[in-house]
């Protein structure tokens, strides 16, 4: 069976909202997002070898014919129409067999094999999305990202409801195209470093499109004299359209546009990396770190809440990261920065699962990750994504902190 080039035009203008729609997952209730006009949305993009792999599975797998051809959905009629100027406005461009997003509270476990015992290999947030396989008995085998593996297919909305979907809630990302890359607190090189950002992880765009008049008004509300010292404003404001603003956790920061590639898409499932037990190369575990970590990844696709403190109903990193520990009988100081002060450093290379990435900029720190082992953290990174996992280096780590 051959891949299936899907492409499905929304219909209106790009001021235009999607209407707010209520649908219930787990007791959830998901709202629909404001679309960005003119942006391609690229789900799940798939290199060559994964999609010869893919179909090498296909042809020696030729007792799910029947369930294969159940799973193929059809072109939609409004695609073999005339593009509109309005369609042109908002274009999704979806490369996949069947689209899957899936639909839950929080997070749903992707694993090796079709069954609630087979090993997990991967975790879905909420609304992440997936190409589905094939659905047998009960289980959808799917591809999201980096990771393949079995759902529970009750947990997955497809077809129509899942492009809806898609439109609601897709976002637009950068990735980097270098190693890592500098981002500044203004739109110029000659604006201080704020941090450094790296290529393992995508990064939500805040403001595509920045103009003198949207710098402006920018400056007024966040910056100060001290912000503006040594930068040449009028040669700032003439750049500014070669630059783009950056959401990093709760952080507002600018990147060149040379140095990104921008799509528009679904949040894709992760790869859960065990922690060795041995305590080498720098992922290794105690008996109370993997329970910290196991005990942590119940919350993964919870609500951030600025100032919050509760694993269930939002927490900031802090009292994500304070009200962990404290189940097992620690306790933190209230902010990231007083619980960088209290915690003993220890190097990269003696990192274990359960100890305390901090991040900030110079020398103050203003978010904090819970380290799981596998070079991935567990954090309450914003009130977009909620408690999810990254790359331990999707910033440059001020301090590695241990507790215990």
């Amino acid at each position: 069976m051959r891949k299936n080039i899907i492409r499905f035009f929304a219909a209106g203008a790009a001021a235009t909202l999607c209407a707010a729609i209520s649908v219930t997952g787990k007791g959830a209730t998901l709202t629909a997002e404001k679309p960005l006009a003119g942006i391609t949305l690229s789900l799940e993009k798939y290199c060559d070898a994964v999609i010869e792999d893919i179909t090498r599975e296909e042809e020696n797998d030729r007792e799910n014919t029947t369930d294969s051809k159940k799973t193929t959905i059809q072109t939609h009629s409004s695609s073999n129409k005339a593009i509109t100027e309005e369609e042109e406005a908002f274009k999704l461009n979806l490369v996949y067999d069947r689209l899957g997003v899936a639909n839950v509270h929080n997070y749903l476990n992707v694993r090796k094999a079709p069954g609630e015992n087979a090993k997990i290999v991967g975790k879905m947030t909420r609304n992440s999305g997936c190409n589905v396989y094939t659905i047998r008995k009960g289980w959808a085998k799917i591809v999201s990202g980096k990771v393949r593996g079995w759902v529970k297919a009750e947990y997955l909305i497809t077809d129509e409801k899942a492009e809806n979907r898609a439109k609601q809630v897709a976002t637009l990302r950068a990735t980097v195209s270098t190693e890592t890359l500098n981002v500044r607190t203004l739109p110029t090189i000659e604006s201080g470093i704020y941090d450094q950002i790296s290529a393992d992880e995508e990064y939500r765009v805040a403001e595509e499109n920045i103009t003198k008049e949207w710098l402006e008004r920018y400056i007024a509300k966040y910056c100060t004299r001290k912000d503006l010292h040594g930068i040449d404003i009028d040669k700032m404001y003439q750049d500014a359209s070669n630059w783009v603003m950056l959401k990093i956790d709760e952080e507002k920061v600018f990147v060149s546009k040379d140095f990104i590639n921008f799509t528009y898409n679904l949040n894709r499932a992760v790869t859960i990396k065990q922690p060795s037990s041995d305590g080498s190369s720098g992922s290794g575990s105690s008996s109370k770190g993997s329970s910290i970590v196991d005990y942590a990844m119940q919350f993964l696709g919870n609500r951030y809440v600025w100032g919050g403190t509760s694993l269930t109903n939002g927490a900031d990193c802090s009292g994500f990261v304070m009200r962990i520990y404290e189940h097992f009988g620690y306790y933190l100081p209230r902010t990231s920065r007083e619980q960088a002060a209290s915690t003993r450093s220890v190097s990269s290379s003696e990192v274990q699962a359960g100890d305390l990435f901090f991040y900030g900029s110079g020398s103050t720190v203003n978010h904090v990750a819970l380290y799981i082992g596998g070079g991935q953290i567990i954090h309450a990174s914003n009130s977009r994504d909620g408690i999810k996992i990254s790359s331990a280096y999707y910033r440059q780590p001020l301090k590695i902190g241990r507790v215990m």
